[in-house]
């Protein structure tokens, strides 16, 4: 029923590769079937004005698709001169997701930035991008804690995130491009390591949904976002 052949509950297979640049604190090239995101995290010992003297830590997260990153050449936003709306939209949200699980308190004052480089697009980039981008923070906060800037762990959960929708009427697990180009419902999922929910972002594109579908696609986030967990805690132990 699925174009992939996927049952309806299964996701795509995902890998995650750690240290995968040289520079940045953490970093970690997370595939998602045919999405493929490299996320990387930099330590700053400076934070937002707004908190400046707070004694309490920021994470700030920042997104990008490359020029070819999809059937056809997007123009890059730097040549325009301004961030498009819908990129503003997706760091914002893997910012605020990031924050859920970290207590800033024990970070201090020093702010760690997630970018987030989409290399190649087939669905569920911010996605990939939230649970790439945890791994990569993950990372980063390790070498604060083996040098001794920071004695208790400031990560208080893991954070990751799936797609879930109504395609062809059935509730689907881990929407890919055809899918999501033609699902009746849409939706993004992000939770903490422990299933509580940070965001859900939900949408009817052309029919309506009722709560027990609803229901069913919960079910299905908690499932992809708890075999995304683990595949997190298994590429950072």
């Amino acid at each position: 029923m699925r174009p992939s052949g996927r049952e309806l509950s299964e996701m795509r297979s995902v890998s995650i590769e750690t240290g995968f640049t040289k520079h940045a604190e953490g970093s970690a090239l997370i595939k998602v079937g045919d999405t493929h995101v490299l996320c990387t995290a930099t330590i700053e010992d400076r934070v937002p004005p707004f908190i400046k003297g707070s004694g309490l830590g920021w994470v700030t997260a920042e997104y990008g698709m490359l020029p070819r990153a999809t059937n056809t050449r997007m123009r890059r936003e730097a040549a325009s001169g301004k961030q498009g709306g819908r990129t503003v939209e997706i760091q914002r949200l893997i910012g605020r997701s990031l924050r859920a699980g970290v207590d800033r308190v024990a970070l201090g004052e020093r702010q760690i930035t997630v970018d987030c480089d989409v290399l190649q697009a087939d669905g569920g980039t911010r996605c990939a991008a939230i649970t790439g981008g945890w791994v990569a923070l993950r990372l980063a906060v390790n070498k604060l804690m083996k040098a001794g800037d920071v004695i208790t762990d400031p990560l208080i959960s893991p954070v990751a995130a799936i797609s879930c929708g109504i395609y062809a009427g059935q509730p689907v697990l881990d929407l890919d491009y055809p899918e999501d180009s033609d699902a009746g419902v849409d939706g993004n999922f992000i939770m903490t390591g422990d299933k509580q929910l940070i965001e859900v972002q939900m949408s009817a594109e052309g029919a309506t949904f009722s709560r027990d579908q609803m229901n069913a696609l919960m079910d299905l986030a908690e499932k992809g976002v708890g075999e995304l967990v683990a595949l997190q805690q298994g590429a950072t132990a």
